[in-house]
């Protein structure tokens, strides 16, 4: 390649900016051009939510770096020796000329912009159902800035909203909306809150914790139409009823914007991303694709996959940037580790769900523990919810997930870089993480997730879920659930059913006599550690037909006394 190579990536948004950024630092001579079709670049997408929420006062901070200067078409001149064009957009690529038709936006002229390599940063695009009232006043998406301002605009003066998708977008606007004292509808088409992060259990417990503070969640509920009159939006109509609404949000999801590509004759992945090497490159040896257009391999399966995140964009925009300039960097691969709050609550995950580990064969083997962050006597600590999910024939650690108002981010983190090395669950357990009083507990609730899990597979510990004991009280089931807690924990909070038997831990040696050798068993507390005792002393004791609630209290979704 040239000592001056002519580099164009198209698409101002993450991706595009960090791979201009990395290849300029690597070939100070390179003539670097950026073409953008918005009058928006560099900007921080996932800080919209909180501008919404006021948590970031200032529109302009989502566009300007740590040491406050404004990314703009000026600070790539001067600070970076790149060309910006914005309010243009890329027509056409040709590869035999090797020359990208640009179009100007504001003026309509054409040109021509030659290349030696190519990067396609396109994006996505959001995925907007095909519905009756789009067009009303108080339809919005979220997806740049000027979406960001519209809603900001009107957001003081919503009463009650709907919001289309229980994603993360959706979750995260129902927050700001909370947050402004409006009240929120989300409505879901599938059964589960979170359905493309959360395993069933922990999603069923964070829509119940969310419910609690006030947000109102449909699920398995379609939306059919959006309502109006006067050409302003009244609510929606869904295919059980009518929901009002002077406001509605679509959040529903992306797709990867393929068209250029496509158009240019570039291979398209199964997932209908654009398909790129572990070098980035297309089928086009001289065209890159990075960010959200592009699919990615996951790191336990080997599989293509879809997953359009900021970390990914950035991450891709500096394997291909060293490309660029020659130096053969690889892009392993993505777990899909992500986070969220809501409400106050934490939500993280990484790796495989339970269902995905079971449909691409593995022999799944599962905990859920719930415990506190830091030690129980330090005034910051909180509840975390977390599930391992690990092959019972290799141990292989697959996926981990979390909730709660707890630090559980911390925890995802240090799963996926075991991950990322191919740990077993075994290794988990044996990580030497740090512990203090305002940061951890002695043993980290992470491990103590691994050795339940471990525990399970030695057969120490036969559980069930709280969705198993439900179904278990709803069917009529013949068996006893064994509340170990004490009788003031018992007369604050249980589950009211005649097969409740309260047997507190520290009595439980004296009175065994009282508990039924011939039925099954299921035994329960607050958080788990105690049922976990309680199921030890009995399985000593004889006892055949016991079981384990996972999670405690802290996991059952349900209504409660």
């Amino acid at each position: 390649m040239a000592d001056n190579p002519r580099i164009v990536i198209i698409g101002g948004v993450a991706a595009g900016p960090k791979t201009a950024a990395r290849a300029r630092r690597l070939m100070p001579n390179a003539e670097i051009t950026i073409v953008e079709k918005d009058g928006y670049i560099s900007y921080a997408g996932c800080g919209m939510p909180f501008y919404l929420a006021g948590q970031v006062r200032d529109f302009n901070q989502l566009f300007t770096t740590a040491y406050g200067v404004a990314r703009d078409e000026g600070f790539f001149a001067r600070e970076k020796g790149v060309t910006v064009l914005t309010r243009h957009e890329a027509v056409a690529v040709d590869r035999e000329k090797k020359q990208v038709l640009v179009r100007n936006l504001t003026d309509g002229t054409e040109k021509h912009i030659p290349y030696d390599k190519l990067v396609l940063a396109t994006g996505s695009n959001p995925v907007v159902p095909p519905l009756p009232g789009l067009d009303l006043q108080g339809v919005y998406q979220l997806y740049n800035p000027a979406d960001a301002q519209k809603i900001k605009e009107q957001l003081d003066d919503v009463g009650e909203a709907v919001i289309v998708g229980a994603g993360l977008i959706g979750l995260e606007v129902a927050d700001a909306l909370r947050s402004k004292n409006a009240f929120a509808t989300i409505v879901e088409l599938q059964d589960q809150i979170l359905p493309g992060l959360l395993d069933a259990d922990l999603a069923a417990i964070l829509k119940a914790r969310l419910e609690e503070q006030g947000l109102e969640i449909r699920l398995g509920e379609k939306v059919l139409e959006i309502t109006g009159e006067d050409g302003r939006v009244t609510g929606v109509k869904t295919d059980r009823e009518a929901i009002s609404g002077d406001m509605v949000l679509i959040a529903v999801g992306v797709r990867p914007n393929v068209g250029l590509a496509r158009e240019a004759g570039l291979e398209i992945g199964q997932t209908g991303a654009i398909a790129v090497n572990e070098f980035l490159q297309t089928s086009d040896p001289d065209i890159y694709a990075v960010g959200d257009c592009v699919e990615n391999r996951h790191l336990i399966t080997g599989q293509k996959v879809y997953l359009p995140m900021a970390t990914y964009a950035n991450r891709h925009g500096r394997v291909a940037g060293d490309n660029l300039a020659g130096l053969g960097s690889k892009f392993a691969g993505v777990l899909g580790t992500a986070v969220l709050h809501v409400m106050g609550w934490n939500v993280a995950r990484t790796g495989l769900s339970e269902k995905q580990a079971r449909a691409a064969g593995f022999a799944v083997e599962t905990f859920l523990i719930a415990s506190h962050d830091r030690t129980h006597y330090h005034p910051g600590h909180g509840l975390v919810l977390l599930k391992v999910i690990g092959d019972a024939r290799t141990r292989r650690l697959l996926g981990v997930q979390g909730i709660g108002p707890g630090d559980v981010v911390k925890r995802i983190d240090v799963a996926a870089t075991a991950m990322h090395f191919g740990a077993t669950v075994d290794q988990l357990a044996e990580v030497d993480l740090a512990y203090a009083p305002p940061f951890n507990t002695p043993i980290d609730p992470l491990h103590h997730t691994a050795n339940a899990w471990r525990n399970k597979l030695q057969e120490l510990v036969p559980t069930v879920s709280a969705a198993q004991v439900k179904e278990m009280l709803d069917r009529g089931d013949d068996f006893v659930l064994l509340d170990v807690r004490t009788p003031q924990q018992f007369a604050a909070k249980h589950i009211e059913d005649d097969r409740v038997l309260l047997v507190t831990l520290g009595d439980m040696r004296q009175k065994l006599a009282e508990i039924p050798r011939d039925k099954e068993i299921v035994t329960l507390c607050a958080m788990g550690s105690r049922a976990y005792e309680a199921l030890r002393i009995l399985k000593g004791a004889g006892f055949e037909n016991v079981k384990l609630m996972e999670g405690g209290l802290q996991a059952w979704p349900y209504e409660i006394d």
